[in-house]
C-alpha cells in the first residue's frame, strides 16, 4: 500500500465514525505527540523537570513509534506532533493540516546510508538493492545523495522496508545498502560487521527540519500555552548546551529511549538543535536548504513526486514562527 492510499483509508473510517476524534477544542489538556528521534526526546528533560508546570501549562506528551504518532495526529487524538517538515505537508495534504510554530533541530548525520564493507562510497551502489522506506525523509536523502554524484534513483534497486526492520536487512545480506535514521542506524552499525555510513545528512544540513507542528485551533485557542511552550525549547536547548548540565540531559533522554548515556551522547552529536535565535534564522523567506521555506518546498516536490499527495502544498499556510520571540 502506497502512502496515499493508506491516507484515504484513514480518512475513510473517520467518515463512518469508526475512528472518534479526541477532543482537540473541547479538552484544555494539550497532547503532543512525541518519538525516539533525539530532537523529539529533548522533550523529556522539561517533563522531568516539570517546568510545563511551573508554567502552569497542562500538557501531555504522549510517547509513540514515529508512524503512529503521525496516524494519531491525523486521527484527531493530538494538538501537535514533533515530526518533520515533510511529514507535516503529508499529514495536512490528507485532511489534518498543521502549523509550524518552532523547530527542534536539523538532522546533521543522524539519518544516514549506510553500507556493507565492501561499498566504498554513492558510486558503488550503482546496480545494488537499497532498503529504505520509501516516501519518508531517508527515502529523499538517497535520492539527494546519488544525485550529488550524477546517479537518478534508477541507478539502484530500491527495495521498499519499514525503517525499523533496515537493520535486519542489512544483516541478512540481502542488500548493499539501507536508508535508516538514529536510533535504528547505531543498531544496524553494530549489528552488519564493517558496515559503514557513506552518505548522511551531515552532507545536507537543513534537508531535514524536525518541528513542532500545531493543530490551528488548538493554536487559536491556547496560543498563550503554545507561546510559553516554546520558551521553554529554549530552555531544553540551553541546558542540553550548557557544559555543567549536559550530563544530566543526556541522561535523561537515554533514559526515555532504553540505551547508555556514551551511545546517546553519539546520536546527539548528530542532531544540531536549534534555540529561538536560530529558529529566526531559518524562519526567513527564501530559497534553498537554509531557510525552512527552501526546505520544506524541496520536500513538497518529493512528496508529489512520490504520491505522499497529489497536489502541490502552499508551503506559507503551514508556517506561523512563533519562535520569533526573544527570549525571557
Amino acid at each position: 500500500m502506497n502512502i496515499l492510499s493508506k491516507w484515504k483509508n484513514l480518512f475513510a473510517a473517520l467518515s463512518f465514525g469508526v475512528i472518534g476524534l479526541s477532543g482537540t477544542a473541547k479538552s484544555e489538556t494539550l497532547h503532543i505527540g512525541y518519538s525516539d528521534w533525539p530532537g523529539s526526546v529533548a522533550w523529556q528533560i522539561a517533563i522531568d523537570k516539570h517546568w510545563f508546570q511551573e508554567q502552569n501549562i497542562d500538557v501531555d506528551f504522549v510517547w509513540f513509534d514515529y508512524g503512529a504518532m503521525l496516524d494519531a495526529y491525523v486521527a484527531g487524538k493530538l494538538d501537535a506532533i514533533s515530526a518533520t517538515n515533510g511529514d507535516v505537508l503529508t499529514t495536512g495534504a490528507n485532511g489534518h493540516k498543521s502549523i509550524i510554530i518552532m523547530l527542534n533541530d536539523y538532522s546533521d548525520g543522524n539519518d544516514m546510508i549506510i553500507a556493507t564493507k565492501d561499498v566504498n562510497g554513492i558510486p558503488g551502489l550503482k546496480g545494488q538493492k537499497v532498503a529504505v522506506e520509501t516516501g519518508l525523509v531517508d527515502h529523499l536523502l538517497l535520492l539527494t545523495a546519488l544525485q550529488k554524484y550524477g546517479m537518478t534513483e534508477k541507478s539502484v534497486d530500491i527495495v521498499q522496508t519499514a525503517t525499523n526492520e533496515t537493520p535486519q536487512v542489512l544483516e541478512s545480506g540481502s542488500v548493499a545498502a539501507i536508508g535508516v535514521w538514529q536510533p535504528a542506524a547505531g543498531q544496524a552499525l553494530r549489528a552488519v560487521s564493517g558496515a559503514h555510513p557513506i552518505f548522511t545528512s551531515h552532507d545536507a544540513p537543513g534537508l531535514i527540519y524536525d518541528t513542532l507542528a500545531i493543530d490551528p485551533l488548538s493554536l487559536k485557542r491556547q496560543e498563550k500555552d503554545w507561546r510559553s511552550i516554546v520558551q521553554i525549547w529554549n530552555r531544553i536547548v540551553a541546558y542540553i548546551e550548557d557544559p555543567a548540565t549536559q550530563p544530566d540531559a543526556i541522561a535523561i533522554m537515554a533514559h526515555r529511549v532504553g540505551i547508555s548515556s556514551v551511545t546517546y551522547k553519539h546520536f546527539l552529536e548528530g542532531t544540531h538543535l536549534l534555540n529561538l535565535a536560530d529558529n529566526n534564522k531559518i524562519f526567513e523567506k527564501k530559497s534553498g536548504l537554509d531557510s525552512l521555506y527552501g526546505s520544506t518546498e524541496n520536500a513538497d516536490n518529493f512528496n508529489v513526486r512520490y504520491n505522499a499527495y497529489k497536489n502541490h502544498q502552499n508551503i506559507d499556510a503551514y508556517i506561523n514562527p512563533l519562535s520569533r520571540l526573544k527570549p525571557h
